[in-house]
Formats: structure tokens, sequence, C-alpha cells
């Protein structure tokens, strides 16, 4: 047999009487199809809408990034000066600073201690060396000696040019009797009153006093060039000689050693009573009157500095004028050594060790496309910027030439008067 279905409950029956389930409940309304006319007007309003809205989604998905325009920072292109220039930290030192050495070899007694104020040619110390100062009295006293052996060569010299005047006036003498004796000669043989011989020595008399006097003559002059050259040669000892004690006594003096100039001692390099070599360091002196600017600039930029060249130095917030001084002719860690002079006069309170920020100027010239130096620059290598239009930041590919510290030279990619973001987040 086959099992009946049990009846349902139909609540809300007041007979509570009971029904057998129909097939009521499987059926469910068909509707009516649309016409096509009312599915021609829906595709064509769908059509025009996305039509109208691709665009936007098109430039709102190229979009990679949206930013608040308050948090954006623009720069404009403008045509200008262009100052090319470079910032540095530079360190404050004296530009006189000597180191004083030993002159000698000796014991060395300070007379100053390091930090006092000491004025140029001030003894600030001194050193006692034996040997120098024993050098110094032998040559002394051969000095004398010299000089006492130029004035014994006066005296001789004068006494043998008197010899030689005597031994002229003398040939002089018997030169005046042999001619009065030949004129003699010549009236007697006239008169017949000697004879021809006597005659005739008569005249070889004379002629043998005017031979001596001639030689007389030549010998005081051959003596006199004599004496003259050995006067010279003592003379010429003698100075030779007079350097010599010069010389010694100018290292004696330079045992005193003074201060080259007015300033501070610094490092004292030796003990007081030690004993000490020739050129061994014993202090240094800071020229407090005389700064310098020492910078440590990029290699990159080595082959731009040059004495001469102008510099900006911001001190406790006034800018002074300088130029450089002098460059390092090699490289050091990647780094080019300057020195920098200040051009007029000094600010008060410099200090040794001092860090102060430094601008070279290498380069000014004159109607150049430039803009505001930023992050876009590290960013984008120099060859990206973000030019700002209707409310986008649009990517372009630019062309960069030489920088500064404040402002970039534009070659090529942006127009005068456009704008740039310079946001490091949109990239």
């Amino acid at each position: 047999m086959t099992a009946q279905p049990k009846p349902t409950l139909v609540s809300g029956d007041p007979a509570g009487r009971t029904r057998m389930r129909d097939a009521g409940t499987q059926d469910r309304p068909i509707e009516k199809p649309k016409s096509k006319k009312h599915l021609f007007v829906y595709g064509s309003l769908a059509f025009v809408a996305l039509a109208l809205t691709v665009p936007i989604a098109q430039r709102w998905l190229s979009t990679e990034l949206a930013v608040s325009a308050s948090r954006l920072r623009t720069a404009e292109v403008q045509v200008g000066q262009f100052v090319r220039d470079v910032a540095v930290q530079g360190r404050v030192i004296a530009a006189v600073a000597p180191t004083l050495y030993s002159p000698e070899a000796g014991t060395v007694t300070l007379l100053v201690r390091a930090g006092e104020t000491v004025q140029e040619h001030q003894i600030l110390a001194t050193v006692d060396s034996p040997e120098l100062n024993n050098r110094l009295q032998t040559e002394q006293a051969t000095l004398e000696s010299e000089e006492v052996e130029l004035e014994r060569t006066l005296i001789e010299a004068k006494q043998t040019q008197l010899e030689n005047h005597q031994r002229i006036d003398l040939a002089k003498i018997a030169l005046d009797a042999a001619d009065r004796e030949k004129r003699r000669a010549d009236l007697s043989i006239q008169a017949n009153a000697i004879s021809k011989l006597d005659h005739e020595k008569a005249l070889d008399e004379l002629t043998t006093a005017h031979v001596k006097y001639e030689h007389a003559v030549q010998d005081a002059r051959l003596s006199k060039e004599r004496l003259a050259f050995e006067q010279r040669t003592k003379e010429l000892m003698v100075q030779r000689q007079r350097l010599m004690v010069e010389e010694l006594q100018r290292q004696v003096d330079e045992l005193a050693v003074r201060s080259p100039a007015t300033g501070v001692v610094g490092t004292m390099m030796a003990e007081q009573k030690a004993a000490v070599d020739r050129n061994q360091p014993l202090l240094s002196v800071v020229d407090l009157s005389a700064y310098e600017i020492e910078l440590q600039v990029p290699q990159s930029y080595g082959d731009d500095l040059s004495t001469g060249v102008g510099t900006e130095i911001t001190y406790e917030g006034r800018v002074y004028a300088g130029q450089i001084a002098t460059v390092s002719p090699e490289i050091q860690n990647n780094q080019v050594m300057a020195r920098v002079r200040f051009s007029g006069d000094l600010p008060e309170g410099l200090r040794q060790n001092q860090r102060v920020s430094t601008r070279i100027i290498l380069e000014s010239r004159d109607n150049v496309t430039t803009v505001q130096r930023g992050p876009f620059y590290d960013s984008g290598g120099g060859r990206i910027a973000y030019v700002v239009e209707d409310g986008y930041a649009n990517r372009r590919d630019i062309d960069t030439g030489a920088t500064s510290v404040n402002a970039i030279e534009i070659l090529d990619g942006l127009r005068p008067g456009e704008t740039i973001e310079d946001l490091d987040c949109v990239y």
C-alpha cells in the first residue's frame, strides 16, 4: 500500500479543518516581453554615457598619484642672470701660524708659556750653544790677527816706497853730477886741457848715471804695483774673515728665538732646559690679526677653481666678500683643498677652527633659462620634470646644463613661464 500524505494544518481556519496541498504553489507569473524600441533607447543612452566617461576615466587611470595642491611646491621657469656657484663648509685658520725651530744644538730656555700674548720680535726662548760661541770667539781672534797683518803690510809698503824714492833721488843726483862732468869735459877738450880719453870717460859716466836713474824709476813703479797687490790681498783676507765673524755672530744672535709676528703662543714642543738638536721644533705662534678660510671642495669643481675667484663668507648672519688665495695642486679623498682670504676687514670674534659657510662664485651669465633647484633634479637625474597644466602634473623629458646652489640651467624641454612641481612623492 502506498502511504497517504499527512495533512497540513492551515493556520487561521476557525473550524480547524484540513485540506490537501494543491499545485498552486508551484506556479510563477511570466512577464510580457518588452518591445525592441525600448531596448534601442536604453542602448543609445548607455553609449552616450560611455563616450563621455571614457576620456575622464583614461585621464584618471593615467594619474599615478593624487596630491593636494597645498602640499605641492612649485617653481616657475624664468630667464635672467645665472650664477653658477657651490656652497661648502669652511674652517677658520690663522693665515700666519709659524713654527719656531732651534737654530743650533744646545740647551733651550723657554721664556713664555702656551696661550700667552706676545709681540713681534719678542724673545720667546734662548738656546745655549757652547760650540757655536767657541767658534765665534776663535774666528774673532783670527780676524784681529788678519787686521794686524794688514796694518803691517801697509807700514812695509810705506817703507818700501820711501826706499824707492830714495834710490830715485840718489840716481837723479848722480845723473846731474855726471851731466856737469860731461859739460866740463866738453869745455876742457876744446881748450886742450884734458885728453880725449878723459873726455870719453865723462861721456860714459853720464850714460851710466842716466841708465841707473831710469832703472830706479821703473823699480819704484813695479814695487808700488806689487805693494798694492799685496795690500789688496790682505784686505780681501780681512774682509773674508770679517764676513765669517758676522755670520757666526748672526747665528749666535739667533740663539735668542724671537716671535715673527704679534699673536698668541700656540703649542709648546720642547721642555724647559731640555737638550735640543738643530732644527728641532720649539713652539708655534698664531697671528690673530690675519685669518683665512680653509675649504674642501669636491673634485668635480677642481678645474673651475683658481686664485682670484670671488667668494661670499657667511658669518653670524652677515655676508663678507673674499677671494680664493691658494688652490692645492693635488686631490685627497676626492676633495681639493683651497684657502679663501677676506677682501675687506675681518669679522670681529673669529676663532681658529670655527666653521663658516662659504659660497664660491664660479660663473655668472645673463639671459639664461633657469628654474629653482629642488628635489626633482636629484630624483629625475636632471632629465625629468613634471609640468603643471590644468591642475595636472604631466611628465616631460628635459635637458639641463650647469647647476648652482639655488638654480638649474634649462637647455631644452621647458619654456619660460611654465610651472613645474617639486614634490618627491610624485615620483
